[in-house]
């Protein structure tokens, strides 16, 4: 028979912080708990390219380490790691897929998932496009005094670059390590500087190479192209990325203005920033963290890059608040369940979620249901999507068929958002925990009543 909810258990919430999966400040060109760069101040007569060795894994060592660190980095759930064409095809149709995997290994060592961007180049010489491809086309070169370069207008550069992004796709997109693919097209880091000099059918062919490979990886676009991202989102789910948080003319008009063209692709997709320069160089400048911070949760953020500089430690609270509000936030406020059912009888329960975030989560991670008793333990899959819980208050209900054979006694009910082979989301809950289940209440089973004949 069917077991109706008969009590309900009210939950408050955690004062305490949790970090959860694929949300939060990334890593920058390395992994959670490596050491920080060395913090930089800004010189206007270099043009503003003190970073450029950092700009492309693997960075070098002897740059690394910072030797006066100033300040703090949050923890990291999330490695944003950049790599080179010419370092994924050194020699055409050759691919280098070692580089990849061991940047998947390095994340899963450390309990990390990896944002991904294949660059078709860089700014510096030594970061350009594939040798073998400057022997086919016209590659530019970097202009005197300039920050950014120019990539070749040639037609085979968007056709041959996106049979990379392909067989990094074909090898990859079923490795649940590689959680997002930011997608590149032109210019330097592949950020879509000067997209407009090139057809709109190639950049969207380009486009239809991701969503068509990869299947089972998010993927996000470019704020300077979200003509391609709602190319994307024709196939499949696309968020967008921005680099230059912090600075006035990307705070004021190129975010919003993005924010505006692209209001609702965060539910379904994330978004993702990067910080112009660095916190610790924001400090320097006097410019409002305060805004940043605000306007970034506005336009919906998920994850924040920023680069692995230390950051102010004066910041630190306020830094806390924003990752506190950065993606989901799921609060478990209440849980309704049967205290008492028969073996065989189908058990309805009724839970109320609070989204304190910003985002919804974008991975299918299962909701499950588990008894322990001395009977022994018993997970049940319950049927929720917990990617329908966007921000706010959510109302789930589910069965569960208890099965014939459970032995009768006490049970203690758990509830938990984690799979197998999937990270554990924990809720913000106070209560106890038990494993990645969260105890909601206990339940008395008794043995099944035989049939009357």
């Amino acid at each position: 028979m069917n077991r109706e909810p008969t009590q309900e258990i009210r939950f408050s919430p955690t004062d305490e912080p949790v970090r959860n999966p694929y949300i939060g400040f990334t890593s920058y060109q390395r992994f959670r708990g490596d050491p920080l760069y060395t913090d930089i101040v800004v010189r206007p007569e270099n043009n503003k390219t003190e970073t450029e060795v950092t700009e492309c894994y693997p960075v070098n060592k002897a740059y690394e380490q910072s030797a006066n660190e100033k300040g703090f980095y949050p923890d990291t759930e999330v490695a944003y790691i950049r790599i080179l064409w010419k370092d994924f095809e050194p020699e055409r149709g050759q691919y280098n897929y070692a580089l990849v995997a061991d940047i998947l290994e390095k994340a899963r060592t450390k309990e990390q998932t990896v944002m991904l961007r294949l660059m078709p180049h860089s700014t510096r010489a030594c970061d350009d496009v594939p040798e073998w491809l400057k022997a086919l086309i016209p590659c530019p070169e970097r202009p005197a005094g300039k920050r950014v370069k120019d990539s070749p207008e040639d037609p085979v550069f968007l056709r041959y670059f996106g049979e990379a992004v392909e067989a990094l796709a074909l090898r990859f997109d079923s490795d649940p390590t590689l959680d997002v693919m930011d997608i590149s097209i032109t210019g330097a880091w592949g950020e879509g500087h000067r997209c407009d000099a090139y057809p709109p059918e190639a950049l969207e062919a380009l486009t239809d190479v991701y969503t068509h490979s990869f299947r089972r990886t998010r993927l996000i676009g470019q704020v300077a192209a979200p003509q391609l991202v709602h190319h994307a989102c024709k196939t499949t789910p696309c968020g967008w990325r921005g680099d230059g948080v912090g600075e006035g003319y990307h705070m004021a008009v190129k975010y919003p203005n993005a924010a505006a063209v692209m209001p609702d692709v965060w539910k379904t997709a994330p978004v993702s920033f990067e910080s112009f320069w660095w916190l610790g160089e924001w400090e320097r400048q006097g410019w409002d963290v305060d805004e940043a911070i605000e306007k970034t949760l506005e336009w919906h953020v998920s994850t924040f890059n920023a680069k692995s500089f230390p950051i102010p430690e004066a910041w630190r609270d306020k830094i806390e608040y924003w990752i506190g509000r950065m993606g989901y936030h799921f609060v478990l406020r209440s849980f309704a369940y049967p205290d008492a059912a028969e073996a065989g009888d189908v058990l309805r329960f009724r839970l109320q979620i609070e989204n304190r975030g910003v985002a919804p989560i974008y991975n299918a991670i299962p909701l499950r249901l588990r008894l322990t008793g001395a009977g022994g333990t018993h997970v049940f899959t319950t049927d929720v999507d917990v990617r329908t819980w966007l921000p706010g208050s959510h109302t789930a209900e589910f069965a569960v068929p208890l099965p014939q054979e459970i032995q009768p006694g006490t049970y203690t009910v758990g509830l938990s958002i984690s799979g197998e082979d999937t990270p554990v989301v924990r809720f913000e809950t106070r209560g106890e925990t038990d494993g990645a289940f969260l105890g909601t209440g206990r339940i008395t089973i008794r043995g099944a009543i035989p049939d009357k004949k």
